[in-house]
This record gives C-alpha cells, sequence and structure tokens, in this order.
C-alpha cells in the first residue's frame, strides 16, 4: 500500500503541473497576441513559435523558483495540503479570468493562494512579509516600467523613422516583429514556469525527498514541458482582449511592445524578481497606445484588465483558504 504522504505528493506535483498548463493557455497571449493581431504570424505559427521558445526560456535559470519557494513561507509552516490549495486557488482564478478574457496575472494568482493556504494552515503569523514586501514591489513597479519603455521606444522609433511611409515601415517591421515575438516568448518561459518549479520544490523539501531548496533537473524539463504544451493549446480569449480590443497595433507598434516587455521581465528574472507577463506586455501596449493618443486605448477594456489586477491576489487567496478549510479534513494534514 502506497504511503499516504506519497499519494499527497504526487497529487500536489500533479497540480503544479495542471497549473503551469493553465499558465500556458492563459498566458500564450502574452508572447504572441501582437504578432496574431498585426498578422506577423499565423496564429498557428506563433504558438508554435511560443511554445518551444517558452520551454528553452523555462530551462535557463531557477531563481525565481528560489523567491516563490523560500519568499513567502518557511519551509516548517508548509505541508503537501498547504500547497495544494494554494495551486489550486491560482488554477480556479486563472480558469475564471480566461473565460471572461482579462489577461490577469498567475503570478499574483499563485502568490495569492500560497498566502490563503498558509493563513488557514498557520495564521498571518507564519508569512514572510519582508519577502512578501519585495515580491508585491516588483509587480508594482513592473507595470509601470512596462508602459514607460513601450512609450519610449515607440517615441525613439516615429522619430528616427519619420520620414519613411507607414506602408514601407509596418512591412519592415512585420518580419522584425517575429524576432520580437520570440524575444517575448522565450523571457516568457523564464519568469513564469518557475512558479511552478517553486511550488514542487516547496513540496518536496516538506516531504523529505530534498534537504535543501534546490530545484531538481526533473522538476525544470517536466514544468517546462507542462508550460510548452499549454501554450501550444492557445488561450483565444485573451489573445483577442489583448491583441485586438485594448489598442490597435501595427507591426512597428508590436515589435516596441514585446522588445519593451522582454526587457523588462529578462531583467526582473535576472534579480530572481517574479514579476507578471500578463502585467508586463498590457502595459507596455497602454504605452504604444499612449504614445499616439489618449483615446487609441479602450479605457473600458483597460478599467476591466484593472480590476483583474486588483482582484486577483485576494481571490486567489481566499479560494486557496476555502479549498484548504474544505479539504484538509478529508485529506488530512
Amino acid at each position: 500500500m502506497l504511503d499516504p504522504m506519497l499519494i499527497m505528493l504526487i497529487l500536489v506535483i500533479a497540480s503544479a503541473l495542471l497549473f503551469d498548463y493553465v499558465n500556458g493557455f492563459h498566458d500564450t497571449a502574452n508572447a504572441i497576441a501582437t504578432c496574431v493581431s498585426t498578422r506577423a504570424l499565423s496564429i498557428r505559427s506563433a504558438i508554435f513559435m511560443a511554445a518551444i521558445l517558452n520551454f528553452a526560456g523555462a530551462m535557463i535559470s531557477t531563481k525565481v523558483a528560489a523567491t516563490i519557494g523560500k519568499g513567502i513561507v518557511d519551509a516548517k509552516d508548509v505541508t503537501q495540503m498547504v500547497v495544494l490549495a494554494g495551486i489550486a486557488g491560482a488554477i480556479i482564478w486563472d480558469l475564471i479570468t480566461w473565460y471572461w478574457g482579462l489577461p490577469s496575472s498567475s503570478s499574483h494568482a499563485i502568490i495569492g493562494g500560497i498566502m490563503g493556504a498558509v493563513i488557514a494552515h498557520s495564521g498571518t503569523a507564519a508569512l514572510h512579509w519582508a519577502g512578501l514586501k519585495k515580491i508585491i514591489l516588483a509587480l508594482v513597479i513592473s507595470p509601470i516600467a512596462g508602459t514607460i519603455l513601450g512609450f519610449a521606444f515607440m517615441v525613439i522609433m516615429l522619430w528616427s523613422f519619420r520620414n519613411v511611409a507607414p506602408h514601407g515601415l509596418n512591412r519592415g517591421f512585420r518580419k522584425l516583429q517575429i524576432l520580437s515575438a520570440a524575444f517575448m516568448a522565450f523571457s516568457h518561459g523564464t519568469a513564469d514556469a518557475q512558479k511552478s518549479m517553486g511550488v514542487i520544490t516547496m513540496a518536496l523539501l516538506s516531504y523529505g525527498s530534498i534537504q535543501t531548496f534546490e530545484v531538481p533537473t526533473w522538476v525544470k524539463i517536466a514544468c517546462a514541458v507542462a508550460m510548452g504544451l499549454g501554450t501550444a493549446g492557445g488561450g483565444w480569449r485573451i489573445i483577442k482582449t489583448v491583441g485586438k480590443d485594448f489598442v490597435k497595433l501595427q507591426p512597428v507598434h508590436g515589435f516596441c511592445v514585446e522588445t519593451a516587455s522582454a526587457g523588462v521581465i529578462l531583467g526582473a528574472a535576472s534579480f530572481g524578481m517574479p514579476v507578471s507577463t500578463t502585467h508586463v506586455i498590457t502595459s507596455s501596449i497602454l504605452g504604444v497606445g499612449l504614445s499616439k493618443r489618449l483615446t487609441a486605448v479602450n479605457w473600458n477594456v483597460a478599467y476591466r484588465i484593472l480590476w483583474a489586477w486588483v482582484l486577483t491576489i485576494p481571490a486567489s487567496a481566499i479560494v486557496a483558504f476555502i479549498v484548504f478549510q474544505v479539504l484538509n479534513p478529508i485529506l488530512g494534514k
């Protein structure tokens, strides 16, 4: 008969990989919405490219995984049920926002989920407020950086190519946008797949399979594959919101959005800061739209996106808290 704790560990790992898969199709829009909307790539080609490069990006670093796994709570306050309930909170919120076509943050969702589950298990005293402050600060600053860089890149491009006819400019940037979309997809993998790496490693440490917080190679590969497969599944609803409804984009705009976003994400990942790729690229689109005129932005869509951002951490925390209270008496601590 299998050890109940081992069964719980397997369930946690399966749930974390499911979260990575959901994260992949939920956040497909981060990498490819702009190049699809400008017709630089077909949807099928864009998703295939994003899936491959998401996988590659997920394999290069574990700094973000370490921040997620060690920056929120102490290992002694984490049980398998805490991790399972935290993942469940994140998955449920991701599916809700996907259904409504809202590009919410999977980073916020998993952080909120873990917070809610830990509070249900040990109370607020178990939280690492210093680590959470750093994480939340990064998640707040990154959209501001994305907006500024998107705006600045667009202004530079408009000034640099002010004497080029719009048709010729967009024809050239349609090809360059393929490269910028690839850069964005790679950077997305470096950030988002590591969230599940962090929670799986946290679960392995709680179970006793490992003695120190170090992401095993098989965990890296499994999370990278799950993210790639999820990306290949596509997130059509959110692609439409980000790529078409928010700001109308031409190839030169898409190039600026993707380049600015990828720069912010890779810079943050190098410091182990789990920024929201969703927030960064959406804010970069906002910056590019503002460089044109205020009316270039669909502010009704912007308000919907903003509310999804504001609600994600508390909503996923509440869901995780409820899941813990329901499952803990059934599956045990």
